[in-house]
């Protein structure tokens, strides 16, 4: 496959985000050729940003009639939360094969991510990966590298820190209600969760979390009603090995040097990640606090830093790569990591509803 042609389901921020990290592709063999939005303005944006690429495409209101175009070998899907499922299950049962890359969250719901894992079980002619970025980081790559390599001993706590802006305005405001994004804990979190379990290397069993919307939205009003999302939460993470995580949400501290900061410790040493900053720090017990590396972290790879880092053009290269290569495929990211980040962020939710520890058993079911 000399070319690769892309559509792309859903082009508001997030798409036409992608658009621009796909065109930052086009050595690779990557090309925009259509897209599907039912919003006038979003179209004509991502219009204008394929124009500038020269890159003609094809616009279609509805996902369905992209499908059956024919038009496209890939298919992104960056629409709204809770229009993911309905739209994975028709890519997924189109005659057509088409490869996927879904941004996170996979869907809104364990059932719905459940589903959408056994269907695709019976497409074994295309690849799909859910677009848990956050992965591709410069320094959180480094700090998987560093805990794949054992220097840090076994791992016993993961610590994670988002403080950070409110979320942003879209289209419809749709991510203002719980309903449309699982929950922030969903939404914003279920990268955070992802990071943990791989750092962890272990399934969670138990969540407990306390949370609340303190300060943001609470003087918006759409159709009558006030914004559930929450802006704030702790959640405490226990995994089948021992080992447990810890996520610390604020969502009203624009004033943070470093939006994430991550901690990783195990029983030989501690390694430390920051975002954006971009450094890695690296201790060991033996050495103690006069030991401690810094590390600036980067990827001469990146050709476009975009919304995230650079994790995006990460993501897509990989995943261009994994779409080009011969054999079987096999995702970077593949169903099963989105359906547990969800389910983590369901039962934190949960968790924060019942004022109680729940077990991932609760959520996840036979």
């Amino acid at each position: 496959m000399d070319t690769v042609r892309y559509g792309i389901v859903g082009v508001g921020m997030m798409g036409r985000e992608h658009l621009i990290n796909l065109s930052h592709l086009r050595h690779e063999g990557a090309a925009v050729v259509c897209i599907a939005d039912p919003h006038t303005p979003s179209q004509q944006l991502a219009l204008t940003l394929a124009e500038s690429y020269n890159w003609p495409l094809k616009v279609f209101t509805g996902h369905k009639e992209l499908l059956d175009s024919g038009l496209c070998d890939v298919v992104i899907v960056s629409s709204p939360n809770m229009t993911h499922y309905e739209i994975l299950m028709d890519i997924i049962n189109h005659p057509k094969p088409h490869h996927v890359l879904v941004e996170k969250p996979l869907c809104t719901t364990v059932s719905d991510c459940k589903k959408v894992v056994e269907a695709a079980k019976k497409r074994s002619d295309i690849l799909v990966q859910v677009g848990l970025e956050y992965r591709y980081m410069p320094p959180v790559a480094k700090l998987i590298d560093i805990v794949k390599s054992g220097s840090l001993g076994q791992i016993k706590m993961v610590a994670i820190r988002e403080h950070r802006f409110p979320f942003l305005v879209k289209v419809n405001n749709w991510n203002r209600f719980n309903i449309n994004t699982g929950g922030t804990l969903v939404e914003k979190c279920c990268h955070f969760f992802d990071l943990m379990r791989l750092f962890a290397g272990s399934d969670p069993v138990r969540v407990m979390a306390s949370g609340s919307i303190d300060v943001n939205h609470k003087d918006e009003l759409y159709d009558g009603k006030v914004p559930d999302i929450i802006d704030n939460a702790y959640v405490i993470i226990e995994f089948e090995n021992g080992s447990r995580g810890m996520l610390d949400l604020c969502m009203f501290a624009e004033g943070s040097k470093n939006e994430q900061e991550i901690s990783v410790v195990g029983d030989s040493g501690k390694g430390e990640a920051f975002v954006p900053e971009s450094i890695v720090r690296l201790g060991s017990r033996k050495e103690g606090r006069d030991g401690v590396q810094t590390i600036r972290a980067a990827d001469d790879k990146i050709r476009y830093d975009g919304l995230h880092h650079g994790s995006s053009y990460l993501e897509h290269l990989h995943f261009l790569s994994t779409i080009k290569a011969e054999g079987q495929k096999i995702p970077a990211v593949d169903l099963q990591d989105g359906l547990i980040s969800v389910a983590m962020g369901v039962a934190a939710q949960l968790s924060i509803e019942l004022g109680r520890f729940v077990t991932m058993s609760e959520v996840l079911g036979g």
